[in-house]
C-alpha cells in the first residue's frame, strides 16, 4: 500500500522584504488584515491593534511546478464593501442573517488571486485560479503563525488498523496542548480553538469545500499549525465489515484534480473577544456558496426519534419489540402524542447490501400507510456504499413510500473523490424533494447554505458514543457548541432518558444511559444547533413521564432569533432562542455546580408565561430529578439558575 498526502512544511519568512503590501479592516475597524507580498505572500491578522496571527504563507502548488509565490507580482486589486441580508431557507439560527464584510481581491500576474474578506466576526481567504484547462493541485499550502504559546483544542484522528490516517469518522473528544507541544507526528482535523492568554479566541475552520479535499492539521512543534490534505484515491476497495464502506489503498501525490478557472474553499478564522460570541457565530454558513435549490418549499425541518441508540429495549408494552411493523407503528403513536414529526427506521429495516431486501418482519407499506394517517413522516437510515449503488431506484422507491428524509452513513473520508459524492448524493435527493442527513461525515463547512435540504450532519462525538465509553462528558459537551458548532450543525441526538453521575455512568449496550441530569439532555435541543432533532431516548420511559415529554415536544428546531447571553468554553452555556412570539432559553454546565443570575432585558417589554424544567433537589446523586413547574414573570426580572454537576435547565416564555 502506497500512501501520500499532502502535509509539505514550507519555509516561512517572517518579515519578508516587502514590495506589496495591502490593508483590509473589518466594517467595524476592530479586525486588521495586512496582506504583504515578499519572498512569500503572507497575511496577519491584528484584533484592536494587538497581533493575534502572525505573518502566515499563503500558497498552492500545481503539477509541472507552478506555484502562487512564483515571481510574485500584482497586476491589479480591488476592494469592495457588501452589506446584505441572507434569508435562509432553514433557519439554523436565524431567520434574517446580517452579512456585512469588506474583501479585497488581488490578481497576480501567474494566473492565481487571493481573496481576503474581514468580518465584524472573524477573517477570511480563498484562493482563485485562472487557467484555461483543467489543473493538478500538488499541494495546498496554508499555515497558520501564532504570536505566544496559546492553548489549542482539537481533536485528534485516532488510527484505524484497517485504513490510512484520511480515514476517520471525525468524532473525537478535543485534546488541549499549549501550541508548541503538538509535534508533526499529530494529525487533526477542524475546526480547531486556539485560546491566547490573552485576547480573543480564535476558531480554525473552512467553508465552501467543493470538488477538493478538506482540510486537516498537523503541528509543527513551534507556535503554529499547518494544512494538511488527503492525497487523490487511486484505487480503493470494499472493506466486509458489518458496514461495509470503501478504503482507499492508494492515494497519488497530489490532492485534487480540477477545473482551471475557479475558487477554491474559504480558510477561516473565526474570531470571538468573549467566548459567548462563538456559538452565535455564523460565519461559515455565510461563506457558502447560495442555495442551488430553486424550490425549497417542500423542505421541512422537524423533530424525529431513532431507536439505534437504545437497541429497541422497550417495555410495558403488550408485543415483542424489534425491527418490526407493530414497534415502528408504536413509535409513531409515540411520535404524535408528543408533538414529533417523524420517526427514523435505523439500520436494520433493510439488508445493508441492499435496499429492496426488506427486513422479513417489516410491511413497508402498512407503515407508510400508518404513519401518513397519523401525519408522521418517515426517515430511512442507508449504508453509504449501497445508496451509492442503489441512488436512482432508491429514491424511487422512497417517494413511493412516502419517506422525504433519509440518513446516509459510513463515508468516513473527506477526500476530493468523497466530497464529490455529497454534491452527487444531495443534488439527486433534491431532485426528488427529499432531505438527507450524513452520519460519519465531516463538518457541514457552508455546506447546508448550498443544498438546504442536507439539514445536519454528525461529525461530532455524541450520544451514541454512551453506548460503549466514557467520552461524551458534560465537559465534552460544553465545548462543542463553541468548537465544533462554529462550523454548522450538529446531530448529536440527545435526549437519553437514563442519566448518570460519573460515578454511576457505565457504558452498557441496550441500556445506555448519559452523564450529567436529565435537565442537561434536555437543554441540548435549545443549546445544539440542529434543525432536524433526533430524540434518542427510550419512549417506554417517555410514556412514563408525559409532562417532561410534551415540553420537549415543543421546543421548535428552527429559530427566528439566537442570543448567548452569558458562557464560558467548557464550563457552562446560556443559550436564549426565539420562535415567532416564543423564547426559549436553556443552560448546561460541566461537573461543577453553578448559580447563575441572568437579566432577560433582550425580551421585549412585557410579562410571560413560563413553564421550566430544572434540576430536581435530589439531581446531584440521582441525575434523573428534575421539577417542571408553571408560573409568570416580567421581562424586567431575572432568572436564577441553579444547576447541579452536569446540570441544565429549560424555560418555555409565552408573552401574556
Amino acid at each position: 500500500m502506497r500512501l501520500s498526502s499532502a502535509c509539505l512544511l514550507f519555509s516561512l519568512l517572517l518579515h519578508p522584504s516587502v514590495f506589496g503590501q495591502k490593508l483590509l479592516s473589518s466594517p467595524n475597524g476592530k479586525i486588521q488584515v495586512k496582506v504583504e507580498l515578499g519572498e512569500k505572500l503572507t497575511y496577519s491578522v491584528a484584533y484592536d491593534n494587538k497581533v493575534v496571527l502572525l505573518p502566515s504563507p499563503i500558497d498552492m502548488l500545481l503539477a509541472g511546478g507552478n506555484l502562487l509565490s512564483s515571481k510574485l507580482a500584482i497586476k491589479s486589486s480591488r476592494s469592495r464593501s457588501v452589506t446584505d441580508t441572507i434569508f435562509p431557507p432553514v433557519a439554523e439560527k436565524r431567520s434574517r442573517i446580517f452579512d456585512q464584510y469588506n474583501e479585497l481581491t488581488i490578481q497576480l500576474k501567474n494566473n492565481f488571486d487571493v481573496i481576503f474578506r474581514a468580518y465584524n466576526d472573524g477573517v477570511a481567504y480563498r484562493i482563485h485560479t485562472n487557467f484555461k484547462d483543467s489543473i493538478t493541485i500538488i499541494n495546498e499550502i496554508a499555515r497558520f503563525n501564532f504570536p505566544a504559546n496559546p492553548k489549542l483544542y482539537y481533536p485528534l484522528v485516532d488510527k484505524r488498523a484497517d485504513a490510512d490516517s484520511f480515514h476517520t469518522s471525525f468524532e473525537s473528544v478535543y485534546q488541549q496542548s499549549p501550541l508548541d507541544s503538538i509535534s508533526n507526528n499529530a494529525l487533526f482535523f477542524n475546526p480547531v480553538l486556539v485560546a491566547p492568554t490573552e485576547g480573543p479566541k480564535i476558531v480554525i475552520t473552512e467553508s465552501d469545500i467543493e470538488d477538493y479535499p478538506g482540510m486537516f492539521h498537523r503541528g509543527t512543534s513551534s507556535n503554529s499549525i499547518i494544512g494538511c490534505f488527503a492525497g487523490y484515491p487511486l484505487k480503493e476497495t470494499i472493506n466486509e465489515s458489518e458496514f461495509p464502506q470503501l478504503l482507499v489503498t492508494d492515494r497519488a501525490p497530489f490532492i485534487a484534480v480540477t477545473k482551471g478557472t475557479r475558487s477554491f474553499p474559504w480558510r477561516v478564522l473565526a474570531i470571538a473577544a468573549k467566548d459567548a460570541d462563538l456559538p452565535g457565530n455564523d460565519i461559515v454558513y455565510r461563506l457558502g456558496s447560495p442555495s442551488r435549490v430553486k424550490n425549497t418549499s417542500w423542505i421541512r425541518p422537524g423533530k424525529g426519534t431513532d431507536e439505534w441508540i437504545i437497541g429497541i429495549n422497550l417495555f410495558n408494552i403488550p408485543f415483542k419489540a424489534g425491527i418490526n411493523t407493530v414497534t415502528y407503528k408504536y413509535y409513531i403513536d409515540f411520535a404524535k402524542r408528543f408533538g414529533f414529526d417523524r420517526i427514523m427506521l435505523d439500520a436494520g429495516w433493510s439488508d445493508y447490501k441492499d435496499l429492496f431486501k426488506i427486513s422479513p418482519q417489516i410491511n413497508m407499506e402498512e407503515i407508510a400507510a400508518y404513519a401518513k394517517a397519523n401525519g408522521i413522516r418517515l426517515s430511512l437510515w442507508t449504508l453509504a456504499l449501497t445508496l451509492d449503488r442503489q441512488l436512482d431506484s432508491a429514491l424511487t422507491q422512497f417517494k413511493q413510500w412516502g419517506v422525504d428524509y433519509i440518513m446516509t452513513d459510513f463515508m468516513d473520508r473527506d477526500d476530493q473523490k468523497m466530497v464529490n459524492f455529497y454534491y452527487r448524493i444531495a443534488e439527486a435527493c433534491a431532485k426528488r424533494e427529499m432531505m438527507i442527513m450524513f452520519h460519519g461525515a465531516y463538518k457541514p463547512a457552508g455546506f447546508t447554505r448550498t443544498f438546504p435540504n442536507a439539514l445536519t450532519r454528525e461529525g461530532v462525538l455524541g450520544a451514541e458514543f454512551n453506548i460503549g465509553s466514557d467520552k461524551a462528558t458534560p465537559g465534552h459537551d460544553l465545548l462543542i457548541p463553541f468548537i465544533r458548532m462554529v462550523a454548522g450543525p450538529m446531530d448529536y441526538e440527545p435526549g437519553l432518558l437514563d442519566n448518570a453521575t460519573k460515578q454511576q455512568f457505565r457504558p452498557i449496550g441496550e441500556k445506555v444511559m448519559s452523564m450529567g441530569t436529565r435537565c442537561h439532555q434536555l437543554a441540548m435541543f435549545v443549546v445544539y444547533d440542529n434543525p432536524m432533532q433526533i430524540f434518542s431516548g427510550n419512549p417506554s420511559q417517555g410514556l412514563l413521564e408525559p409532562a417532561f415529554m410534551k415540553l420537549l415536544g415543543s421546543i421548535p428546531t428552527t429559530w427566528d432569533e439566537t442570543i448567548i447571553p452569558e458562557a464560558k468554553l467548557g464550563e457552562y452555556i446560556i443559550t436564549a432562542r426565539r420562535k415567532g412570539h416564543e423564547w426559549f432559553i436553556a443552560g448546561m454546565t460541566d461537573w461543577s455546580s453553578r448559580k447563575l443570575e441572568l437579566s432577560l432585558d433582550f425580551l421585549p417589554a412585557g410579562t410571560y408565561g413560563f413553564e421550566q424544567c430544572v434540576d430536581g433537589i435530589n439531581a446531584e446523586k440521582y441525575p434523573a430529578d428534575y421539577i417542571i413547574s408553571k408560573g409568570e414573570l416580567a421581562s424586567t426580572g431575572k432568572l436564577a439558575l441553579n444547576l447541579v454537576p452536569g446540570g441544565g435547565y429549560l424555560i418555555r416564555l409565552q408573552k401574556k
